[in-house]
């Protein structure tokens, strides 16, 4: 019985072993069955962004999300905000902030944590954003008209708020509304996050206002204010892409990568990952084969789980000696 008792733990540790062996080996549904979204309710989602993991560019992992299929949302250090459109000819996000303030609603004090985004990502706020920030303390921030001069020398002018800016007299949806309250209002481009942060500090509450392009006008009328905040993000453009995507090699791909390596794959619409394109015979097997490598691998992890722990075991019912000094004899050493 007691011989007994050690084989069965070491028994059900291999099993335990190998079944976990296996769960990390077999492929993801996405990168094995091909499958990717390309829409979140109805705003578009293609390379380089992706939903799926292992769908558009490692870059953007992790970074996108879809609840329900519904609402596509952008994960930040600030936060997760609902992404209210997508441009890819031109490429951004426009997202929004739940505690930004906007004419569809009653002013409140919104003391919150402003959007901010990870630099060491690939998105970036764009420069075609402008903040608003309303009822500062005039002790502690420098809220006044900004002065022509600065159109040509910016740098020189970052540390006011401009009480005369355009947005504040022509607000998206309530032109002029500020000047019937006594709410006071000033634009501010702060260069960092952290200029954000300390504007709000002294400031009830704030938004967002981007320009977004409008194609059937001409400059400067060819663009107009709207809430939101416009995040660029690039496009990382590869030769091995390119060949995927490629319609006249097969049928096109989609560019994806494996979850596991982050190595680039061509993803099929007939099921199959490729290395390369979607042409016949370039592709690195279809699911049957991805499951027969997977159980080949599994089979053979199990086996060396099973010598590893038959070692183990030997080793702990043979009988030793002792070791005098230090020094081991050749009665008890085992190998």
């Amino acid at each position: 019985m007691e011989e007994i008792i050690p084989h069965l733990h070491l028994h059900a540790l291999a099993s335990s072993l190998a079944i976990l062996a296996a769960m990390m080996v077999l492929p993801s549904t996405t990168a094995g069955g091909g499958v990717c979204r390309e829409s979140c309710g109805d705003i578009p989602v293609r390379y380089p962004l992706g939903i799926d993991d292992g769908c558009g560019s490692p870059y953007y992992r992790n970074m996108l999300t879809c609840a329900d299929n519904a609402t596509l949302r952008l994960r930040t250090p600030s936060g997760t905000y609902p992404v209210a459109g997508a441009d890819y000819s031109d490429p951004h996000l426009v997202v929004t902030d739940p505690s930004m303030w906007t004419c569809a609603r009653p002013f409140t004090s919104v003391h919150a944590v402003p959007f901010s985004l990870d630099t060491s990502t690939r998105f970036s706020l764009s420069p075609r954003n402008d903040y608003l920030f309303f009822d500062c303390d005039e002790a502690r921030v420098i809220v006044a008209p900004r002065p022509a001069s600065c159109d040509r020398y910016p740098g020189r002018c970052d540390s006011a708020c401009d009480s005369a800016g355009y947005l504040c007299r022509n607000l998206p949806g309530c032109r002029g509304a500020l000047d019937e309250s006594n709410m006071s209002c000033c634009a501010y481009r702060p260069r960092a996050a952290e200029s954000l942060r300390a504007m709000l500090r002294h400031c009830e509450a704030y938004t967002s206002v981007h320009w977004r392009a409008v194609g059937d006008k001409f400059p400067p009328y060819d663009q107009v204010p709207a809430y939101g905040v416009r995040v660029d993000f690039e496009v990382p453009v590869t030769t091995r892409c390119l060949q995927c995507q490629d319609k006249r090699r097969g049928d096109g791909g989609t560019c994806g990568f494996d979850p596991a390596t982050r190595d680039f794959v061509c993803i099929c619409g007939d099921g199959r990952n490729s290395t390369t394109d979607c042409a016949g015979g370039h592709g690195s097997g279809h699911h049957g084969s991805a499951g027969v490598i997977a159980a080949s691998a599994v089979a053979s992890i199990s086996a060396a789980i099973g010598v590893g722990g038959l070692v183990w075991y030997i080793r702990k019912i043979k009988p030793s000696k002792v070791v005098t000094c230090g020094v081991q004899s050749n009665e008890n050493r085992f190998f």
